[in-house]
């Protein structure tokens, strides 16, 4: 992103900065990561990223949407983006999320998708890397208040492959597009067990919103 609503470009990224991200291109290149699908052509999409088992994954997503052009960014409790880290933070894509605030982070966020003219948003769907893999709805109530498409990610560990999915505008019923998501997951890693247990998820949430 080089320029927002204000009209006055941004800084030059830090030093520091710049050599975070050139060693974490670096690890993605020497990985021999392989890169499958690309991202939509819109400027603003939340990647809801899975399965969520490794501190690398955000680093793997880094290197994969610097090669499709794109600068992924994260949510953070806005203390980690005190002095002296207030620069670094915002280089490396950080968007402070301030939680004693009476507006909630998923209002927070909407606001920030509407002030700036780009932002790929990535979300750990699942919350932890503890997680049983079932999705928490947080990205989903982010990309309807903002009105942006999901782009659903994927990474498969054992082949060393990662990649994104077709754009999914929220249409409201979060049963029928969490399903949508399943499935596309199922049919590039069908035998991850977190998938599996997302399937199960869409199926008791049908089960319930049909009773």
């Amino acid at each position: 992103m080089t320029e927002h609503d204000h009209g006055f470009s941004d800084p030059p990224p830090s030093l520091l900065s710049r050599f975070v991200r050139w060693i974490i291109l670096w690890v993605y290149r020497w990985k021999g990561w392989q890169l499958e699908g690309g991202l939509p052509d819109t400027r603003k999409f939340v990647i809801a990223g899975a399965p969520h088992t490794s501190n690398w994954d955000f680093v793997f997503f880094v290197g994969a949407t610097e090669k499709l052009g794109i600068k992924p960014s994260f949510m953070g409790k806005n203390t980690l983006f005190k002095w002296p880290m207030t620069r670094f933070m915002l280089d490396m894509g950080g968007v402070p999320v301030d939680r004693s605030k009476r507006a909630n982070y998923v209002d927070q966020i909407a606001a920030e998708f509407a002030r700036r003219d780009e932002l790929a948003l990535v979300i750990a769907a699942e919350g932890t890397r503890g997680s049983n893999g079932e999705w928490r709805s947080g990205f989903y109530h982010i990309a309807q208040a903002a009105g942006v498409p999901i782009v659903p990610a994927w990474v498969n560990n054992r082949t060393m492959q990662l990649g994104f999915g077709p754009a999914i505008t929220p249409s409201g019923d979060y049963a029928a597009d969490l399903g949508k998501i399943a499935d596309y997951l199922l049919s590039k890693v069908p035998d991850e067990p977190r998938f599996k247990q997302l399937a199960a998820q869409v199926k008791r949430l049908k089960e319930a919103s049909d009773d």
